[in-house]
C-alpha cells in the first residue's frame, strides 16, 4: 500500500473480521454527529424573581409620569374595549335565542322524520302481511274449484250449450295481450 500521508484508523484493514459486521467507525466515511446540548432547565425562583423584576419596572414607569393626562379618545377607546355595549349584548342574545329556536326546529322535525320512517315500515309490514295472506286465500279458493262439477250445473240446470260453428267468431289482435272491447262484435261472418 503507498503512504498518501494521513494517519490510519487502529491498525485495521478494509477487509478486516473486526469490520465485516459493518461497524461504523466514527468520521472514516460520514461527518461527524453533532449532538444537541442538553437545555438546561431555569429553576422556579428565576420565573418568580423575573415577573417581580416586571411588576416594579411597570411600577415605575406609571410613577415617572403621574402628571400625565390621557386624551379623551384614549379614555373612551379603552372603556370601549373594556365593556361590551348595551346594543352588543342584545344583539347577541337575539343571535343566541334565534340559534336555540333554530336547533329545537331542527330536531322536531328530525324526530317527526324518524317517527314517519318508523310509520311507513310499520305499514310495509303491514302490506306484506296482507298480501301472504291473500295469495293464501287465492289459493285456497282456486285448489276447491271443481271445474267439472262447474260444467255439470252450467248444462245441467242452467241450460248452457256449447257454441256451435257458426257463433264463433275469430279475432286477430295485433301484439297486444289483451283486447278492449269498445263496440259489439258483428254477428256475420
Amino acid at each position: 500500500m503507498a503512504n498518501t500521508g494521513r494517519p490510519r484508523t487502529a491498525g485495521r484493514k478494509k477487509n478486516s473480521a473486526g469490520n465485516s459486521r459493518g461497524v461504523y467507525v466514527e468520521g472514516n466515511a460520514v461527518r461527524r454527529l453533532q449532538e444537541v446540548p442538553e437545555r438546561r432547565k431555569k429553576p422556579p425562583q428565576a420565573d418568580r424573581a423575573r415577573a417581580v423584576r416586571k411588576a416594579e419596572a411597570a411600577r415605575r414607569t406609571k410613577s415617572a409620569n403621574p402628571n400625565r393626562q390621557l386624551s379623551r379618545q384614549a379614555q373612551r377607546n379603552r372603556e370601549k374595549a373594556q365593556n361590551m355595549s348595551k346594543n352588543f349584548v342584545i344583539f347577541l342574545a337575539v343571535v343566541s335565542v334565534a340559534v336555540l329556536f333554530f336547533c329545537v326546529h331542527y330536531l322536531q322535525l328530525k324526530s317527526e322524520v324518524t317517527a314517519q320512517i318508523k310509520a311507513v315500515a310499520a305499514l310495509e309490514s303491514e302490506l306484506s302481511e296482507l298480501r301472504e295472506d291473500n295469495d293464501a286465500y287465492e289459493s285456497q279458493v282456486t285448489s276447491n274449484v271443481d271445474l267439472n262439477e262447474i260444467k255439470k250445473i252450467a248444462i245441467g240446470r242452467l241450460g248452457m250449450k256449447f257454441p256451435s260453428e257458426d257463433q264463433k267468431i275469430t279475432y286477430e289482435t295485433s301484439k297486444s295481450s289483451y283486447v278492449r272491447q269498445y263496440q259489439d262484435v258483428p254477428e256475420t261472418k
